[in-house]
């Protein structure tokens, strides 16, 4: 048999199914993502989101600045700011939506999670379930 042969007999790799992104933002968010990365006093690379434990509904979304990106922070890109995402919060907010609202009263990240199975009454801790992939 010649190389020929063989190429032609071999079958060929599926090709990877391309990785969903674990979340997107709007807008308003990363315009606001933005002018925090321009105000922040030491150099940072983007946004940190996460999920902690606490809460009168069980779990609570965590935003912080992030100084590093950690070899298992899941880097999400969008609309030209960047989000890292903590590992173990992955399966809770795949499929999130942050958005950014502002009133007279209160200016907060808002995030609309298709995962989110309840909230507190007061909106500041919620409870999640992770996502079926």
């Amino acid at each position: 048999m010649t190389d020929m042969t063989q190429a032609a007999q071999t079958p060929a790799k599926p090709k990877p199914r391309p990785r969903p992104q674990v979340m997107k933002l709007t807008d308003a968010a990363a315009a606001r993502i933005t002018e925090l990365t321009k105000r922040a006093d030491s150099e940072i690379v983007g946004l940190r989101v996460g999920i902690k434990n606490g809460g009168c509904a069980g779990q609570s979304y965590t935003v912080e600045y992030a100084h590093e990106i950690r070899p298992t922070d899941e880097v999400v890109e969008d609309k030209g700011v960047k989000i890292l995402v903590d590992p173990k919060a992955v399966l809770f907010l795949l499929g999130t939506e942050m958005d950014y609202k502002a009133d007279k009263m209160q200016a907060q990240f808002v995030f609309n999670n298709p995962n989110q199975v309840s909230a507190c009454g007061c909106g500041e801790s919620v409870q999640l379930k992770p996502a079926k992939v």
